[in-house]
Formats: structure tokens, sequence, C-alpha cells
């Protein structure tokens, strides 16, 4: 691509990583953490930090040597050529940004239910879900333009307001409750490190834009490095104010919604209403976000023949990527509880990263990078992966049936039409 169209320089590409990872998955996911490691907290934050940047350095070189909007789906065919494993892949990473789509939708539910009466209706919890995804799939469908146009904005938003959270917090800090004493086995910190992963997916839409950036093999690990770096930072910082100002109690009382919780030692109530709609804004920003990129990645797999998004003339409908976004983020949401749905879409992630980094290591020769380093980002994936895995199935097999299930699907679904009717499709395009 000719240098002079390439539009998005340094910070532009971080933004994009930074509001990839900074959306709902904190606001959803921080009380999970709390509740498994519990003053580990921010060791659990640092441990899926670690990972992520790992796995990032995959990414850079990847994204680098093979610069498409396709990103994650064009290293991975890359590497397999586009075979039965590779097409499910594909399928299972699309399935992957819909349960962060319902993650997002269960929390901005939790956060919409503190301004309702403490024993509002299932009815009501399950509304105030719904409509979350709704509102957003009709604004992607009316004039997808605004989504894009607005992110860099909201993406400011969010930081100042957890910079806010950090600041007002930290004089109210105990460091005594993130003593060694309150910490839980390290199996469990590392445990809660993995549920909370789905918070860092994000970085990896730097590389869907990798086309657009400028000066791209300078910018490119820059941006990577320097978007997880900094949110792996502000994560801890935020777990730090969370464990150090509340509780136990009242914070496992409250953790749906606990950053609104941790910010009410500082500035009481008025604290806890300012959160609360700053969680809203941030979890319908990254629904509204994450579909529009779900449904262009739907229309990716489309094109190649991996999703039935034809009409009845057997040509091409955008549209008809958002609305199977919605309808089955619709399902997902309103089945499946907020523990089960962190630790699924943190168990999709990793898959899908584990076979990315192995995908930088089948691919070494062509995209260079150190060798070691994509060996050590596949095993401490794949080990993030089975430790996640392991312990859930002890506590809450029903998340483990269900990830199994996404990827059976995935499976039959490419073997039973990428595989049989790709040919078909594409000598009709």
């Amino acid at each position: 691509m000719s240098e002079n169209r390439r539009s998005i320089g340094l910070f532009g590409a971080m933004a994009i990583g930074i509001g990839g990872m900074v959306g709902g998955g904190i606001f959803a996911v921080l009380g999970e953490a709390a509740s498994i490691a519990h003053g580990a907290t921010a060791v659990a934050f640092a441990i899926a930090g670690v990972v992520a940047f790992l796995t990032a350095y995959s990414y850079a070189k990847l994204s680098v040597a093979y610069q498409s909007r396709g990103g994650t789906i064009t290293f991975i065919d890359q590497a397999f050529e586009h075979d039965l494993f590779a097409g499910s892949m594909n399928v299972m990473l699309w399935l992957s940004y819909l349960v962060t789509i319902s993650l997002y939708s269960v929390a901005f539910g939790s956060y919409a239910g503190t301004f309702f009466p403490t024993n509002h209706s299932e009815l009501l919890k399950h509304g105030l879900i719904s409509i979350a995804i709704l509102l957003p799939g009709i604004i992607n469908l009316v004039n997808a333009s605004v989504v894009s146009k607005s992110e860099t904005f909201l993406v400011v938003v969010k930081l100042l307001i957890l910079l806010f959270v950090i600041v007002v917090g930290m004089p109210f800090v105990e460091f005594e409750r993130m003593s060694p004493v309150h910490w839980e086995a390290p199996l469990a910190i590392v445990t809660a490190g993995m549920v909370i992963f789905v918070a860092y997916e994000g970085f990896e839409l730097i590389a869907n834009a990798a086309e657009d950036i400028v000066e791209p093999e300078k910018n490119l690990p820059r941006a990577f490095f320097g978007s997880v770096i900094l949110v792996i930072v502000l994560y801890i910082l935020i777990a730090i104010i969370t464990i150090g100002t509340v509780d136990e109690a009242t914070l496992m009382a409250a953790k749906d919604y606990a950053l609104a919780v941790a910010v009410k030692p500082a500035l009481g109530e008025v604290g806890f209403t300012l959160v609360a709609i700053a969680a809203l804004i941030a979890t319908f920003s990254a629904i509204n976000a994450t579909i529009y990129g779900n449904a262009r990645l739907a229309f990716s797999l489309g094109i190649q023949g991996e999703l039935p998004l034809l009409d009845g003339k057997e040509t091409l409908n955008p549209k008809y990527g958002v609305l199977s976004t919605i309808f089955f983020s619709l399902l997902m949401a309103n089945l499946i509880d907020l523990t089960e749905i962190a630790i699924i879409g943190s168990a999709s992630f990793l898959l899908v990263f584990s076979v990315t980094n192995f995908s930088a290591l089948k691919l070494q020769k062509k995209i260079g990078g150190q060798i070691w380093i994509f060996a050590l980002a596949f095993v401490s994936s794949s080990a993030a992966l089975a430790t996640l895995l392991y312990h859930t199935y002890s506590s809450n097999p029903n998340a483990v049936y269900i990830f199994i299930a996404f990827i059976t699907l995935s499976l039959v679904f490419e073997l039973l039409y990428g595989q049989l009717f790709r040919k078909k499709f594409s000598t009709k395009q």
C-alpha cells in the first residue's frame, strides 16, 4: 500500500489498542478477579498482562509482515494455508467477539440496575441487558460511520474516568488489605488472571488497521507494546484502588459493579453514581465498537465462504453480519451468567492467541523475530488456558462444557459449510 494513503500515526494506532482493551472489560470482570484472588487481585492482572505482552510480540511481527484488515484470520490462514483447522479458528474468533459483547451487555445491565430498587425483577435485568445490545445494533444498521468517528473521543473519556478513580481513591487505600496473608493460593491467583484475561484482548485490533498505519515497521511494534504496557499499569492501579479501599464483604456483595463501590470511600454516593454512569458509557461504547468490528469480521469470513451472509441473490449482504451478531449476542447474554461469560470469553481468546502465537512460531523465518519469544508466548498462553480450564472444571464445569461446545460448533460448521460450500460460493463471486 502506498505510504501517502496511510492516515493513522503512532498515537492513533495506540488509541485503537487501548480502546479495544479499556472498554467494558475492566468494569465487567474486576469483581470476578477479586472474588478469586482477593488481596492478590493486582498480581492477577499483572500475570494476565504478561501473557498479553508476549502475545503482542507475535502480533507485532505478524502485522508488519502481513498488513491486512483480516488481522488474526490472515495470520492463521498464512500459517495453516486455510485448511479445516484455520477455518474453524476463524469462526471461533467470531464467536469469541460475540462472547465479549455479551459480557459487556451483562456489565451494562448490572451498573444500570443500580439506578433501580435493589430487589428489581429478573425481567428488568434482562431488559437492560437486551437494550445494551439492541440500541448499538440499530446504530450500526442505520449509520455505522458514527461508531468509528466517535471511538477516539470515547477512548479519551474512558481513560480520564479511570484516572480520576485512581487519583481520588489512592489516599484511601489501605495497603494491608493487599498483604500476602490475604492472598489466595498461587494456582487461584493465576486462574483469576486468566478469568479476567478478556479485559486485555482488544490489543489485537491494531492488526486490523495495519494497512492504514504510517511507517508500519516502526509504529506497529510501538503501538502494540505501548498500548499493552499502559493498560497493564492502569489495570494494576485500578485493582489496588478497588481492593485497598473497600472491605471484602462489601466488595463481594457488589462484585458485578465493583468499580463504582471502590470510589465510595472518597466521594460517597455521588462518586458511586458518577462511576456507574461512566460504566454505562464505557460498556455501551464497547458494545457499539465490537458489533461494528465483529460485523466486518463476519463479512470477511463471508467473502471466504465461511459464514452464510448471502441474500436471496446469493450476493454478500453486510447487514447480515450486524443482524447475526445482535441475534447471537442476545442469546448468550440472556442465557449465560456473568461468571461463565467471563470464563468462556477469556478461554476463547486464550485459545485464539495460542494458535496465533504458534502461527508466529511456524512463520518465524518469514516474519523475523526471536523464535524463543514466540515459543514462550505460545507456551504461556497455552498453559494459561489449561490452568483456567482445569480450575474452572472443578468449580464451574458448565462453563467448560459451553467452551467445548463452541469449539465443536466451529469445527462442525467449518466442515459442513466452509469446506463443502466454499468452492461453490467462490466460483459465483
